[in-house]
């Protein structure tokens, strides 16, 4: 597997790097707090203004569709102009997509709120580029590290989101549209934060972005497949659990409050173990690491089928958060260590437009399977649950055979 050698990378740097991460963490807890925000408030927006409660979820489902549509591009784009260069963009189309929704809310326009989760996909997108730029300038023996620690500052952003969404939902007479106005403020401290980033630009540009194996050449490493498959696989179905939570939660009897302090539960649980993850990934290889990440997600679905009591959606959500947290940065580690420095942009972009594409799809159905297969929310949501299955059994037998085939010399 070729990993970022120092000694042809000038631009790595243990020094540089350990910056890097404080400055990518700020914005992981500060800026992403608008993703969860996003999460919590889009369904039941969307439900309240949906023609048809079979697209209630659509609005989140198109800031999925935003982020994986944008992915190659700005990856490119980081590639000729720097990592600051995209994240500034990304903030702008953050409080644009903020702000599209705010009108959306504001004259009831359904199709105006899902335009808004479409802008916002592109802020997401960029948000899923944090733990890639924090290996830019790492050693590779720091990078799982890096990648764990950028995660783990999702911590602040699952505790400041929920706590804004609580201040702002009947902060104006129409519910939710202080939250909105609240991401376009949050994306304006983004230009602050990026001044103080320091990851040189790819030498080249676009022009080295082209080097390296050619995007079939890369499909086609059985590494890289295989960590494609699993990060898809785990964000996908942690996505389609997540996204039907709060009508599940509702339509079986409990409160909306119920609901959001679940979802803030189940995102605490996908950041807290950041803490240690890349310790067990460097103890224990990032492959043990992924299927023990995909044993806990079947776990939270055996939950999720055995009942419907309020602890059972806890349970539930925790472990959801738990195996998403192992799955995804075990197989962003696999990623990073079989690419190329020249190859990375374009192997990132790839990357994040499958997983994202994945998580469209998963997204989109989750509402469907919600609300318009069976005649109750119990039965809907054990169709969303039995859904995980055919994915999980994919991913683990990829994983398999990548753990058994012979070793290249």
């Amino acid at each position: 597997m070729a990993g970022v050698d120092p000694a042809l990378d000038p631009g790595v740097n243990l020094g540089r790097a350990k910056r890097n991460l404080v400055v990518l963490g700020l914005a992981q807890a500060i800026l992403g707090s608008q993703m969860s925000m996003n999460f919590v408030v889009s369904g039941l927006a969307g439900q309240m203004l949906s023609p048809n409660p079979c697209i209630a979820t659509l609005p989140l489902s198109m800031i999925v569709l935003g982020s994986a549509l944008s992915a190659r591009p700005l990856a490119g784009f980081m590639a000729r102009h720097g990592r600051r260069a995209g994240f500034l963009l990304s903030c702008l189309a953050g409080a644009l997509g903020a702000a599209v929704a705010f009108l959306g809310l504001q004259l009831g326009s359904f199709w105006l709120l899902t335009a808004g989760g479409l802008l916002t996909g592109i802020y997401m997108s960029a948000q899923g580029f944090y733990r890639f730029a924090a290996t830019d300038t790492a050693p590779p023996e720091f990078q799982g590290k890096a990648i764990s620690m950028v995660m783990a500052a999702g911590l602040v952003s699952a505790l400041l989101g929920p706590y804004l969404v609580r201040h702002t939902t009947e902060a104006l007479p129409v519910p939710f549209m202080a939250t909105y106005a609240a991401i376009v403020v949050l994306n304006l401290i983004g230009p602050f934060l990026f001044a103080f980033l320091d990851i040189p630009k790819q030498p080249g540009g676009g022009k080295a972005a082209r080097g390296g194996r050619s995007l079939k050449e890369l499909i086609r490493t059985p590494e890289i497949a295989v960590a494609m498959i699993c990060a898809t696989v785990t964000y996908a179905l942690m996505n389609l659990v997540m996204t039907s939570t709060p009508l599940a939660v509702v339509g079986c009897g409990f409160q909306t409050s119920d609901a959001a302090n679940i979802v803030s539960t189940h995102v605490l649980a996908m950041f807290v173990p950041s803490f240690f993850t890349g310790f067990l990934i460097a103890r224990f290889g990032a492959t043990r690491i992924v299927t023990l990440g995909l044993v806990i997600l079947a776990g939270a679905g055996a939950v999720a089928l055995s009942g419907v009591a309020l602890g059972q959606f806890y349970l539930t959500l925790i472990l959801l958060g738990l195996g998403w947290n192992f799955g995804y940065i075990g197989a962003t580690t696999m990623l990073t260590r079989a690419q190329r420095p020249e190859e990375r942009a374009r192997l990132q972009g790839l990357n994040d437009s499958v997983v994202f594409g994945g998580v469209f799809l998963a997204s989109l159905s989750s509402g469907g399977l919600m609300n318009c297969l069976g005649g109750d929310p119990r039965t809907g949501w054990n169709a969303v649950n039995l859904a995980m299955l055919p994915f999980l059994v994919l991913a683990g037998g990829a994983l398999i055979w990548l753990m058994l085939r012979p070793k290249e010399d």
